[in-house]
């Protein structure tokens, strides 16, 4: 009997291979935003299916802490209330995405394990589900922020350059999210590092406390890739001076850092579904 001239090979296939293959996912997650925008919409129905407000019970917690943080804060650090509202009020919500979906992203393959195991979908697919799931939420918390800046009658924002400055943010956050999602797949330990370290992180960044507070903004602040999203994004909102050195780090860190990330996607694609 002769061999059969086709012959299944399960080892390794070389890099460049893997590289073609994790191209091929990302651009048939892309070709898949729909489902991606369906499977989050799910996500957030699921989660608050028989509230009353749903998701608006985190946003009336979170607006009550603005509240409380920006009173208390402002007379702590003796601010004018109304520019130091505006401040916090900014700083809570822009963090709750920065938070949420870097840690969320732990869990991004875990979560849909089941659906992996069955189907041929591409994975990255399920990491655009956890950004839109997320910028959904931001999107109900950002009611918080309309509703100071009218009361503290701020309209000269320059959205545009607000916008543009989330679209990076988000663009380093996703690379962030996959990251994780491999990691925590590979080790259940990770999405309690992950949470820990995004605790201690909110405290070393300028989300409630000024950045001109801090002498010579020092170390704290010059290697802390948080505090330059939340520039980005509230500078241009409040009016008020960027750092900058906020663009050209965050730009470079979305080039390095999805360069890096999908390099390692490539490497560990196959064995995702064998991790969980």
């Amino acid at each position: 009997m002769s061999p059969s001239p086709t012959i299944l090979r399960t080892g390794g296939v070389g890099f460049l291979f893997e590289f073609e293959r994790a191209w091929a996912d990302l651009v048939g997650s892309v070709l898949r935003g729909p489902l991606a925008w369906a499977l989050a919409r799910h996500d957030i129905a699921s989660r608050y299916r028989g509230s009353i407000l749903g998701p608006f019970w985190i946003t009336l917690s979170m607006g009550t802490m603005v509240v409380g943080l920006g009173v208390l804060y402002s007379q702590l650090f003796h601010l004018e209330i109304h520019a130091f509202l505006p401040y916090v009020a900014l700083g809570i919500v822009i963090w709750s995405l920065i938070s949420g979906l870097t840690t969320e992203g732990c869990e991004t393959f875990n979560q849909a394990a089941a659906i992996l195991r069955q189907t041929s979908l591409p994975l990255l697919t399920f990491v655009w589900r956890t950004v839109t799931r997320s910028l959904i939420a931001f999107s109900h918390h950002l009611v918080i922020v309309v509703a100071v800046m009218i009361w503290a009658r701020m309209y000269s924002a320059n959205y545009l350059m607000a916008l543009l400055g989330l679209v990076v943010v988000v663009a380093n956050l996703s690379w962030l999210s996959l990251l994780t999602a491999i990691a925590s797949a590979r080790f259940r330990d990770i999405p309690q590092v992950v949470t820990s370290v995004m605790q201690f992180a909110m405290f070393l960044t300028p989300v409630f406390w000024r950045a001109d507070q801090l002498p010579k903004r020092g170390l704290i602040l010059t290697y802390n890739p948080f505090y330059y999203m939340l520039d980005v994004v509230r500078s241009p909102l409040l009016s008020a001076p960027q750092d900058p050195r906020s663009w050209p780090v965050l730009l470079t860190m979305a080039l390095v850092g999805w360069g890096v990330a999908f390099l390692l996607f490539a490497k560990t694609r196959r064995r995702v579904v064998h991790y969980l």
